[in-house]
């Protein structure tokens, strides 16, 4: 039904007089929700029980915005068992609903939109923006994440998308000499999946499964969008490894996923390199053409950064040495700035020396301290 402007005070009042007057006037006649609840309203206040029941019967069926829907709760909250039909409409539904409505969505989301219709990507991208409006903090939304099949189903989902992500690789490797607008496209479209996926798997205390699979296939990945072939190409698949890499950065930096030692050494000479290659080329790009679009934007950079300094603090001293040494050998210094992390570590080396030292003056001098 289209939505007519809302009448004047005059007109607005003649209408209600005709239709407290006509019985037979056809719910399809009246102009919108807003005429409406005026009627309503006045109807309440006159006590007109059989012109509410009609009121009532025209806003069940039509649509109503936020506003509306806030006022009309207000209006039918003293109206008893004539207003149910709405309150049928408003009533919270059962945590179980609200779980197959979630595992339905998630599984839209994760789905391979090769097989859908044209507009198959504008609901997906709608079913992913609706999981997580569904994850904002409330008291259902902890039942929901904490629920088993929901997890299992969230993880199946990860799996899916990860080993789509790996049958593109796998084609685009097989392109490099002659790379189509299409398979780059699929291999983007895996990768803002899986960073989707990480705002989701970190509501849910699952983002170590991404971690693990991400690290498992950064060798191959890197292998493929390194290639000399692509040297000069797929800027947009870059950038979006970039974000992804900084999401398990982040996860692994600031400690919410807790790895051993060696992965994290790992995680980042696979990654460090990458890092400070691709990023100043992006720059640079950008600089040079002011209609380049891939541009890393500040607040990801300075994300990227912070969780690479807070990863590298947390490594053994030895390891600390090996990453900063390789840092500083590299043209590209600039980003990440490491810098602080080299100067935590030049203080925490001379407080170990001077510990050690300290420690073997007391050892050749046994009264030391025990006055």
């Amino acid at each position: 039904m289209v939505l007519l402007p809302l009448l004047c005070p005059c007109q607005e009042s003649k209408l209600f007089a005709r239709h407290l007057s006509d019985q037979d006037l056809v719910l399809e006649s009246w102009e919108s929700v807003r005429t409406v609840l005026g009627f309503l309203r006045a109807e309440i206040a006159l006590g007109c029980e059989e012109k509410i029941q009609s009121s009532i019967k025209y806003l069940e069926f039509v649509h109503w915005k936020e506003k509306e829907e806030e006022e009309i709760i207000k209006l039918i909250s003293s109206l008893g068992v004539v207003a149910m039909p709405i309150v049928a409409r408003v009533r919270p539904v059962d945590l179980d609903a609200v779980k197959k409505v979630f595992i339905s969505a998630v599984q839209f989301s994760t789905s391979n939109t090769d097989s859908c219709l044209s507009f198959g990507d504008e609901l997906k991208t709608s079913a992913q923006e609706q999981v997580e409006y569904m994850l904002i903090e409330d008291e259902d939304t902890a039942l929901v994440t904490a629920d088993e099949e929901v997890k299992s189903q969230v993880k199946a989902g990860l799996s899916k998308i990860f080993s789509t992500l790996q049958l593109k690789l796998n084609k685009l490797s097989t392109e490099l000499d002659c790379l189509s607008e299409t398979t780059e496209k699929e291999v983007l479209q895996s990768l803002m999946d899986l960073y989707w996926l990480c705002n989701i798997l970190a509501k849910m205390d699952l983002m170590k499964e991404f971690v693990l699979r991400w690290q498992n296939i950064s060798n191959s990945i890197l292998t493929i969008v390194q290639d000399q072939r692509l040297s000069s190409g797929i800027w947009v698949v870059k950038l979006k490894l970039l974000e992804v890499t900084g999401k398990v950065l982040d996860a692994v930096g600031y400690g919410n996923v807790i790895l051993p030692t060696t992965s994290r050494v790992e995680l980042l000479k696979i990654w460090l390199p990458f890092i400070r290659t691709v990023k100043p080329i992006l720059d640079s790009k950008a600089l040079e053409d002011e209609m380049f679009e891939h541009k890393i934007d500040e607040e990801t950079c300075q994300n990227i950064e912070h969780s690479i300094i807070s990863l590298v603090l947390a490594l053994p001293s030895n390891d600390q040495a090996n990453i900063l040494t390789e840092w500083m050998k590299t043209e590209q210094v600039r980003f990440p700035d490491l810098s602080e992390a080299f100067e935590v570590w030049c203080f925490r080396t001379k407080a170990a020396r001077r510990r050690l030292v300290v420690g073997f003056s007391k050892v050749g001098n046994p009264t030391l301290g025990l006055e």
